[in-house]
């Protein structure tokens, strides 16, 4: 478990600042009445992740590798901190929909049904806690990895 104590530490690094994200979304107004400018203005909390898993992997090379990582061994890295979000993800998307924006889902399905983008049923099986959670695991663990696999190419040192 040591072994993985930095991807742990930043994985749960990542799930507060993505936390404090939804909190900025929520008080932008993004999540009620600016809801139109949710999915465009989301996308946005990509640069944060990336500055993340680049601080993450620096972390590693530096305080576990001595400052020596190969593009594996990054890559490596990286994917075990996109477990540790995937896993964590569940919960954030819990926090966030519940405690933080608990209308959310409400004002999308009702923004999405008037704008002629879903039928009812289809917001409604695609905005609930359930289905976020699920996407969050699975978008977790592929962009982690893409993420990961470029990251730790531009940050390797033999």
């Amino acid at each position: 478990m040591k072994k993985f104590a930095i991807e742990i530490k930043w994985g749960i690094i990542f799930s507060i600042v993505s936390l404090l994200w939804v909190y900025m979304e929520k008080a932008l107004g993004w999540h009620d009445e600016l809801i139109e400018k949710q999915a465009i203005y989301t996308n946005l909390f990509a640069i944060v992740a990336i500055i993340i898993y680049v601080l993450a992997l620096l972390d590693k090379r530096k305080n576990f590798f001595q400052g020596k990582m190969t593009w594996t061994k990054g890559f490596i890295s990286g994917v075990i901190l996109s477990v540790v979000v995937a896993i964590l993800s569940p919960i954030t998307q819990y926090i966030s929909m519940e405690l933080i924006s608990p209308d959310f889902f409400a004002h999308m399905i009702s923004y999405t049904v008037e704008t002629g983008r879903m039928t009812q049923e289809v917001a409604e099986g695609y905005f609930n806690l359930k289905s976020y959670m699920i996407q969050s695991f699975f978008f977790a663990m592929a962009v982690g990895t893409v993420t990961s696999a470029i990251v730790a190419l531009i940050i390797r040192r033999k």
